[in-house]
């Protein structure tokens, strides 16, 4: 790994670290989101304080620190735009500042394929989307999607991207092991109910 890369991952890493849900929610008045529905930091869990605004710039914003860390790298570190992206979605679910209990990464990783391949993103984005319109099952929409990353940059002939991708939908998938259990065993919520 050269000196330019290990920059691009640790710049990528502490953009994705940067925990945009749980700050929203302390600075809106609306306490400690781990304390909050899931736990979880993500934009979902958001929208259980109530605020659809909250979990729509939470969305957002983890989106941006995704696109931002790998626009980051395409300006200063060519080299290095893998690295960044890796750095960012592990920061993402692995956040140093807070124990390492992030989130699960749908939206960071979004974010990331804005710049990286666009194509992908499109596709991504109508997948989480579309399952979310009509299964209204937030993981399954979010693992969907990840997947989707891989077979569209596959198909786009972006096979260099391939092993990070799939690295990275396995790591989605294994943030969302307990929704897994949960569906296996049909008490996975739907938006708009309790825990997912």
């Amino acid at each position: 790994m050269t000196t330019t890369q290990i920059f691009a991952l640790a710049i990528g890493y502490l953009l994705g670290a940067i925990p945009f849900g749980l700050l929203l929610t302390r600075l809106s008045g609306r306490g400690d989101l781990r304390e909050i529905g899931s736990g979880n930091i993500g934009a979902t869990n958001v929208l259980r304080t109530g605020a659809k605004w909250l979990a729509a710039l939470t969305l957002l914003f983890d989106a941006a620190k995704g696109a931002a860390a790998v626009m980051v790298a395409q300006a200063l570190w060519p080299d290095g735009v893998r690295y960044a992206a890796a750095g960012a979605l592990i920061g993402h679910l692995y956040p140093v500042w807070l124990k390492f209990k992030g989130g699960k990464g749908v939206a960071t990783l979004l974010g990331i394929l804005v710049p990286l391949l666009p194509v992908a993103a499109l596709v991504y984005a109508l997948v989480w989307v579309g399952l979310l319109l009509l299964l209204r099952i937030s993981s399954v929409a979010g693992m969907a999607a990840a997947t989707s990353a891989q077979l569209t940059a596959a198909i786009a002939g972006e096979r260099a991207l391939l092993p990070m991708l799939i690295g990275f939908a396995i790591l989605i998938i294994w943030k969302h092991r307990e929704n897994l259990q949960r569906l296996k065993d049909g008490t996975e919520p739907r938006i708009g109910r309790s825990e997912a």
